[in-house]
């Protein structure tokens, strides 16, 4: 690759392959995060019955660590929500139970805990869980663990400048191009031009921060982004737009465009979705993180469905390199809160009560800690993508010596 961005696009897909590979061989934690259709794989593998069947919702289908943080609303007030509903479907809220404390128990590893450590994790991780199932807008948050409220303070403290400098090395209305920006051929140029043109795309990038009805957006650049993990291979765009007003000084926007694709996650039988993948995650995101859904839209680029979203400086990734004891169980027990918060806000009291009741029984000889169903599950996902990790290395490392 040049040092102006410049490949083809089937260029492009081996290096974005090279890349993902690269990324889940780092730790055993990245292949976790990276590897949702492993998870699923597992999870199609169970006797039925294995797992609770509570209500179904929409869930985020993908609730690893990496995936919950704090999100700014359309008025810049942040909460910590879920942040990434690629996943998402209207499922069986056992499933985001179960792949949250796979992710807390790998992280747990990775930060040398004990396994007695991660026990812990699990029954807190249900403990909160059932205290956001409460009425949502009556229930008091738990404290937030020093992990939280460290990322929380930074997200208050950010403005446009610091998201420049951090996506796109400089505060002048212009993406770099190199490692992270390529540039665009001349189809996908023209495209993104005609879609900033449509009324609905403006009207939302325009209804964002109080900005004026007088208010006009103009695209000003654009590149292909190379980011994530999972979205790497797919169509991944980066739109950077100037916002004027009469009688005020110019605004940047950063608008990321990303393809939504099917699901891995499997869907409740009969649960009524939208068949357009874009329109699902924004539906699912406007159930379980309203914060972030209202900031989202729909839309068609190059004839597949993409969803759009206005990146705001608070948007923060949860992203624990290590825990400390204390630390581990605390997070636990708040994670959980946030996503009983997200499905409970869809039901109604008595599914609410119904389902806390079967997420908290106890098990038949009414043993402590968490329940053998979350145990159980946890610990041969781990097992197994613990070998699944392994062999991927030995295939990475075999890739790189040839």
């Amino acid at each position: 690759m040049g040092a102006n961005g410049n490949l083809d696009r089937d260029a492009r897909k081996a290096v974005l392959e090279r890349q993902r590979t690269l990324k889940m061989a780092k730790s055993a934690h990245a292949y976790v995060r990276g590897n949702t259709l492993k998870f699923y794989e597992w999870l199609d593998g169970l006797a039925r019955g294995s797992l609770p069947e509570g209500p179904p919702v929409w869930i985020c289908g993908d609730c690893h660590l990496g995936n919950l943080g704090p999100l700014a609303d359309a008025d810049g007030r942040v909460d910590i929500q879920i942040r990434d509903l690629d996943q998402t479907v209207v499922g069986n809220p056992t499933h985001d139970l179960v792949r949250l404390g796979l992710s807390l128990a790998s992280a747990a590893r990775g930060s040398n805990l004990p396994g007695v450590v991660t026990a812990r994790m699990l029954e807190e991780m249900l403990r909160g869980y059932a205290l956001g199932l409460g009425v949502p807008e009556a229930n008091e948050p738990p404290p937030e663990p020093d992990v939280v409220r460290t990322i929380r303070r930074r997200a208050l403290g950010r403005h446009w400048k610091h998201l420049a400098r951090e996506r796109l090395n400089d505060i002048e209305p212009s993406i770099p191009l190199g490692r992270r920006f390529w540039a665009l051929d001349d189809e996908e140029r023209a495209a993104i031009g005609r879609l900033f043109e449509e009324e609905g795309v403006r009207s939302l990038v325009l209804a964002l921060n109080g900005r004026g009805e007088r208010a006009a957006a103009r695209l000003v650049d654009a590149a292909y982004w190379m980011k994530g993990c999972s979205s790497l291979g797919f169509l991944r765009y980066a739109a950077l737009l100037r916002i004027t007003e009469p009688d005020r000084k110019g605004r940047l926007a950063l608008v990321d465009l990303k393809e939504a694709v099917a699901a891995a996650a499997p869907a409740a039988p009969g649960a009524a979705m939208p068949a357009d993948p874009a329109e699902r995650v924004v539906a699912g995101a406007r159930a379980l993180s309203p914060n972030l859904g209202e900031r989202m839209l729909p839309v068609r680029l190059l004839g597949k469905p993409v969803v759009m979203r206005e990146l705001l400086p608070q948007d923060l990734k949860l992203d624990v390199d290590q825990f400390s004891r204390q630390e581990a169980v605390q997070a636990a027990h708040y994670l959980a809160f946030v996503v009983g918060q997200a499905h409970g806000r869809q039901m109604d009291e008595p599914s609410r009560a119904a389902w806390r009741r079967e997420v908290t029984r106890r098990d038949r000889h009414g043993a402590e800690g968490a329940p053998s169903w979350l145990w159980s599950s946890v610990v041969h996902l781990a097992g197994w993508h613990e070998v699944g990790y392994l062999e991927h290395c030995r295939l990475y490392a075999d890739t790189e010596a040839a």
